[in-house]
């Protein structure tokens, strides 16, 4: 059945998170706390490969079990960002450009993809950190939401975006993606991580180190600088390893909070076809932290 159950009850929701490890994660809160007040009976549902012993290819299955229990939306995480492209029916144009989803819509028998994370990552980056210089930026991390972010930086006016990633094919991939949308020269994979953030303005992180499962920082310390800004999209922890070095050193700094808001943000509206109220949730976002 692919219909969700707003067709019978229009002011209830079932919505769900596909993830690794996301126990931890607090976009269920946010939905549902953005339901209540609303006055949308919201359940929000995670859905964890690593409790249920699944991969990523047993994404068909928990697609069809979401679609028959009546799921309005589900959102996609680690590692399903890319792998559930391939069990869709249609793709925003954003998801089809960036190759990579993190929203899925059930209704109306279709599956549809969306990526919310580009824009939940700009929208904090022009709020924390409007007026910094973006001649040359370096970005660790070039999967799903790596994709999403190198777009959301060219969108605020990167010029040049340097790539590098544990997998240098994937760095160059997304990279020529990059300059077929906004030009020629507009991104490039790194060659020497170094001497790049060296002459770089900023160092965004996009890959899972600096989480509580994944410790530590992504680079060498003595690679930071205080001309750097640094942005993270991790966020639990808010203050990760990286964040606590950079602004020991004197960088400006963007925590992986806003993103986090923002993206859940458009996905609330594409799930359940309301208007969110964004302060609401970074208010609510904050007293999670709070109370964590």
């Amino acid at each position: 059945m692919g219909a969700s159950s707003t067709s019978i009850l229009p002011n209830s929701i079932l919505a769900g998170l596909i993830g690794n490890g996301i126990q931890a994660s607090r976009t269920p809160a946010m939905h549902e706390h953005e339901g209540d007040a609303q006055g949308l009976r919201l359940l929000y549902q995670k859905i964890d490969l690593e409790r249920l012993g699944l991969g990523a290819e047993n994404l068909p299955e928990l697609l069809q079990a979401a679609e028959r229990m009546g799921f309005s939306g589900l959102n996609i995480t680690h590692p399903c960002k890319q792998a559930v492209l391939a069990h869709l029916d249609e793709l925003s144009p954003d998801a089809a450009a960036l190759g990579a989803v993190n929203t899925v819509v059930l209704r109306d028998g279709k599956r549809v993809g969306h990526n919310t994370d580009w824009w939940g990552f700009a929208e904090a980056f022009r709020r924390g950190l409007p007026d910094v210089k973006l001649d040359r930026v370096v970005q660790l991390g070039a999967g799903g939401a790596g994709a999403a972010v190198a777009h959301a930086l060219l969108t605020l006016g990167v010029k040049d975006l340097v790539l590098n990633d544990i997998d240098p094919a994937r760095a160059a991939s997304v990279a020529a993606s990059l300059c077929e949308r906004f030009g020629a020269g507009r991104a490039r994979a790194c060659t020497d991580l170094q001497a790049e953030v060296a002459a770089a303005d900023g160092l965004v992180h996009c890959t899972p180190t600096g989480m509580d499962k994944y410790p530590g920082l992504p680079l060498p310390a003595e690679y930071l600088h205080p001309g750097l800004f640094v942005a993270e999209i991790v966020y639990f922890p808010l203050e990760t390893a990286l964040l606590r070095e950079a602004r020991r050193i004197g960088c400006r700094t963007l925590d992986g909070g806003g993103m986090a808001v923002f993206q859940a943000v458009e996905a609330f509206r594409l799930i359940t076809g309301r208007t969110p109220d964004p302060e609401r949730m970074l208010r609510h976002f904050a007293e999670l932290g709070r109370t964590a």
